[in-house]
């Protein structure tokens, strides 16, 4: 199955969204390259009525006029159930007071248009819905592909999934791994950096970003010192620099820095953190090792396998009350923590590498309230876990 033939669940979602009695702006946000746009096609193709496209992915963003434009448009075709969507929205200055304006507009004279927005900066889309949309929109959060989308998809077995990732316009170069690793690099990597991150935010030092980000796909699922990173970047500035950076490239949905938990006290802000990628083609892709190479090498492997975890967890949690941290302590290690409100589990990931479990041993004995989770090895099968919501397995 081709991936134009291919309907995420979030389409039908989307879709009975829209068509509720009660009108409110359906907004998806995600990375990019994940099938937002197509999400958006499919949905027009089902949409009874008139549909508007339009971006504001332009080489100069637009300003707020542009969108009034469009909404305009839209307007003319308002006896026809007009659906108006405007992709990459956040790149439109003011967009969301904007968006509000005409909105409320709308409801004082009777106006009924279906709006979506898409967007993919998940700081700037939350600051704008934060600041002047409170109350009018309903969120759709599309991630990564996870393993089962792209095996229902195109056949990918687990090994390709956690080599090559979960970009599914990457699948037709899986092949051709030089073009592929190009491909990533050119195409998702650079354009994230240069159109999502450097050129929405005021950053002082654009080469810094660009080299931490380059730094941590060396170092997929590892504990990673700021003053070791400051050790192995040019012109690195301070902590507060590079911690800043981290969080910039955590709402481009490619890098989270996961914090040390504490038990019994707040997260140690500022800790070294955990670096995990949001997905494994990000490190691939920059990484010298091809497929066969890095499936032969167990620590390597091992690496990417703790990735993917981190990355499934980071992707479907979206939203959800649960925050995810590390655990170390006098050389014992928990690989992650998933913590809520009234739940705590402890999840050690056993993959090809040789891991004692005596991290968590005493990581239940100083929170005996915690519940433990192994994936891999003795515990659940890597492909049974990622075919599994984690929804299921730790709750809602």
């Amino acid at each position: 199955m081709g991936k134009a033939e291919y309907e995420l669940s979030m389409v039908q979602d989307v879709l009975h969204s829209l068509q509720r009695e009660k009108n409110l702006i359906q907004i998806i946000t995600g990375p990019r390259q994940v099938g937002k746009s197509t999400a958006a096609f499919q949905i027009g193709e089902k949409w009874t009525g008139t549909v508007r496209y339009a971006s504001a992915d332009t080489p100069v963003p637009p300003g707020p006029e542009w969108i009034r434009h469009q909404w305009q448009l839209a307007r003319l075709a308002a006896e026809e159930n007009p659906l108006l969507v405007i992709d990459e929205v956040q790149k439109a200055a003011g967009w969301s007071e904007e968006v509000k304006s005409l909105w409320d507009e709308d409801r004082r004279i009777g106006k009924d248009i279906r709006v979506l927005l898409l967007g993919s900066s998940a700081l700037l889309m939350q600051k704008g819905l934060s600041e002047s949309l409170t109350g009018r929109f309903f969120l759709h959060r599309l991630g990564h592909w996870q393993f089962p989308e792209m095996s229902q998809a195109f056949g990918v077995s687990l090994e390709e999934w956690i080599y090559f990732g979960g970009y599914p316009g990457t699948v037709p170069f899986f092949e051709r791994e030089h073009e592929w690793k190009a491909y990533v690099r050119d195409s998702l990597i650079e354009t994230v950096l240069s159109r999502d991150v450097l050129q929405m935010q005021s950053i002082a030092k654009p080469a810094l970003l660009r080299h931490l980000f380059m730094l941590a796909t060396a170092y997929p699922a590892q504990i990673l010192s700021y003053n070791k990173m400051l050790g192995q970047l040019t012109d690195a500035g301070n902590t507060t620099t590079l911690a800043h950076y981290v969080q910039l490239l955590h709402s481009a949905f490619l890098l989270s820095g996961l914090e040390l938990f504490k038990i019994g006290r707040r997260p140690k802000r500022g800790s070294s953190p955990k670096l995990v990628l949001w997905n494994n083609a990000l490190a691939n892709a920059v990484s010298g090792k091809g497929f066969e190479t890095a499936k032969n090498d167990s620590e390597e492997w091992g690496r990417l396998v703790d990735n993917a975890v981190g990355a499934m967890l980071l992707n479907q949690l979206q939203g959800s009350p649960y925050e995810l941290y590390y655990w170390r302590q006098k050389g014992e290690e928990v690989d992650y923590i998933l913590h809520a409100p009234s739940t705590t589990w402890a999840i050690e990931v056993k993959s090809s590498r040789i891991k004692n479990l005596h991290g968590m041993r005493r990581f239940l004995e100083l929170y005996p309230q915690a519940k433990p989770f192994i994936i891999g090895g003795s515990g659940m099968p890597l492909e049974e876990f990622f075919n599994t919501p984690l929804r299921q397995l730790f709750g809602s």
